[in-house]
């Protein structure tokens, strides 16, 4: 079974409510909505109970997408992660994504390589304990920039609830085939995240300080079938995936609304994929 979701992150600079976002999502027919760390942690602290909201309306929150701390005082660390997991729970997600560090792989010596290795274990040991599972994307600029390293930190951590966040741009951008790329993690693979550009030469868009500036560029962000990036290999693997998978619609760019909905309809026209229906109507 796939599932397919947005992301709360596409909304980052919106004024728009949850249970706005949440009713949208569903009549849209949208399984569930991923929630950025920053917006999970502060929909928390509202009087409305945020999460029920999304229950009702039939969607889950499949993962929080965080960065923990993978520097720096060990103890600071697990309590940032013991904070994100108990947020995790609140929200009813099972899985938390982070980065593997901010640095380009290539930057970082053995010794460098090991230290995040057993940092990320401990903080892998923290999140299992708690009965969920940590997934580390694949993303430029850190220790899961390549495949190559990305399998050799798995391979050091070696804790089977250390996933991957498989995103297929960042993974094309590495230079490689995703579909060889997603055959050889697929052991890992938790979760996915789909987006795309208009061509190589545009990619740095994605840059973090370029999309989480509101005067940041956008230009060069086109719907996931569209791009340059080949989704069909991996939209093929997918539709014949026989576990559960959870599938994101990471869009960075305008009109929010209309290309979500745009992408999802084609997505579950390509993977045959039935509409969810929405469950607001039957729970009022």
């Amino acid at each position: 079974m796939i599932r397919l979701h947005l992301c709360t992150i596409s909304f980052r600079h919106h004024l728009v409510s949850l249970p706005e976002l949440g009713a949208w999502a569903a009549d849209t027919g949208f399984d569930g909505i991923e929630l950025w760390g920053v917006h999970a942690r502060h929909l928390s602290e509202s009087p409305q109970d945020e999460a029920a909201a999304l229950r009702r309306h039939g969607l889950v929150v499949p993962m929080l997408s965080d960065y923990l701390p993978l520097e720096g005082d060990e103890g600071e660390a697990l309590a940032h992660t013991r904070r994100l997991c108990r947020l995790a729970r609140h929200w009813g997600a099972g899985k938390l994504r982070t980065f593997a560090g901010h640095r380009p792989s290539a930057a970082l010596d053995r010794g460098e390589r090991r230290d995040l290795a057993r940092r990320l274990r401990r903080l892998t040991e923290c999140v299992a304990a708690e009965g969920q599972t940590l997934v580390v994307e694949t993303h430029p600029n850190t220790l899961a920039d390549h495949p190559e390293v990305t399998r050799e930190l798995l391979e050091a951590v070696d804790h089977p609830d250390l996933g991957v966040n498989f995103d297929v741009l960042h993974v094309w951008e590495a230079g490689v085939e995703p579909l060889a790329v997603l055959r050889e993690l697929a052991p890992w693979v938790r979760h996915f995240h789909l987006k795309n550009i208009d061509r190589q030469e545009r990619l740095s868009v994605f840059a973090p300080a370029n999309v989480y500036s509101p005067a940041g560029s956008r230009d060069g962000m086109v719907p996931v079938l569209e791009g340059a990036c080949d989704y069909g290999p991996v939209l093929d693997w997918l539709a014949q995936c026989r576990e559960p998978m959870d599938v994101s619609l990471e869009w960075f760019g305008p009109d929010c609304y209309r290309v979500l909905a745009e992408d999802l309809a084609h997505l579950r026209g390509r993977l045959d994929l039935p509409r969810a229906t929405p469950l607001r109507s039957a729970l009022a």
